[in-house]
């Protein structure tokens, strides 16, 4: 199973999804393939926000306190990080993680240190001090990134979400290709979809969806035409609900 999570670490929703995918996976044994793109909010010279203040966003993200109950994740929603960070140094820095052999430790590092911790993940010496906790050096971090060593590589996986996967917010997660949509946050949604890739991957039944109901049909049964999917016996025109994209809060 090949697993392709588009993600930007100023967005809740991304690392509640994460931590729901994490719970999922050590509970029910399943081990895709990750592969994390990143995807900045406010690249610039676009304006940076202050989501602090922001009453519309702070409404919005109270959809995430269940599910961070029920995860264990103490996060601010939102943190108190006026203007709201840039992620392209964070994001940069990922990439020397990552051939330091470190790069899932630093991605999880830096979704909690602006989430609980409330550190400004866009300045470099808050950057540096997290890099040297994970036991990286400090100075070759610092000196990789702002060389621009990296900077080909997260702009071309930033040009390739907006312009070529098209997204409109994150997290954007696709499994084997197929966009997922989520709706709970929680780990119970997540193992329900790592398990009904595991059926439709084996021939077996997954789990279709329509209004408040749910059936177990063989996978072979279902049809898909681009965004819309029919089970037996259903009309075309009775699309399945499809859960509408998150917003770029």
């Amino acid at each position: 199973m090949e697993i392709l999570f588009v993600s930007d670490y100023v967005c809740p929703y991304c690392l509640v999804a994460k931590e729901a995918l994490r719970q999922a996976m050590a509970e029910t044994g399943i081990t895709p393939n990750i592969t994390w793109q990143p995807y900045e909010l406010t690249p610039e010279p676009k304006p940076q926000v202050d989501t602090y203040h922001d009453e519309k966003r702070k409404a919005g993200y109270q959809i995430l306190v269940e599910p961070c109950k029920k995860l264990g994740l103490d996060m601010k929603l939102p943190p108190n990080v006026v203007p709201r960070p840039r992620t392209r140094w964070a994001f940069e820095g990922w990439y020397y993680a990552c051939e330091q052999g470190k790069g899932e430790e630093y991605n999880e590092l830096m979704y909690r240190a602006y989430f609980i911790d409330e550190l400004d993940i866009g300045d470099m010496a808050v950057l540096v001090k997290l890099a040297e906790s994970l036991g990286l050096n400090g100075e070759d971090y610092k000196a990789a990134v702002l060389s621009g060593k990296y900077s080909e590589l997260e702009q071309a996986a930033c040009d390739h979400a907006r312009n070529v996967l098209e997204i409109k917010g994150v997290p954007s997660i696709y499994i084997n290709g197929e966009k997922i949509a989520l709706k709970a946050f929680d780990k119970e949604e997540m193992i329900e979809i790592l398990q009904s890739e595991e059926r439709r991957k084996e021939g077996g039944a997954t789990v279709v969806c329509n209004g408040d109901s749910c059936t177990m049909v063989p996978a072979e049964q279902i049809v898909c035409n681009g965004d819309t999917c029919t089970m037996p016996g259903q009309k075309p025109e009775e699309e399945i609900e499809e859960i509408p994209a998150i917003p770029e809060f």
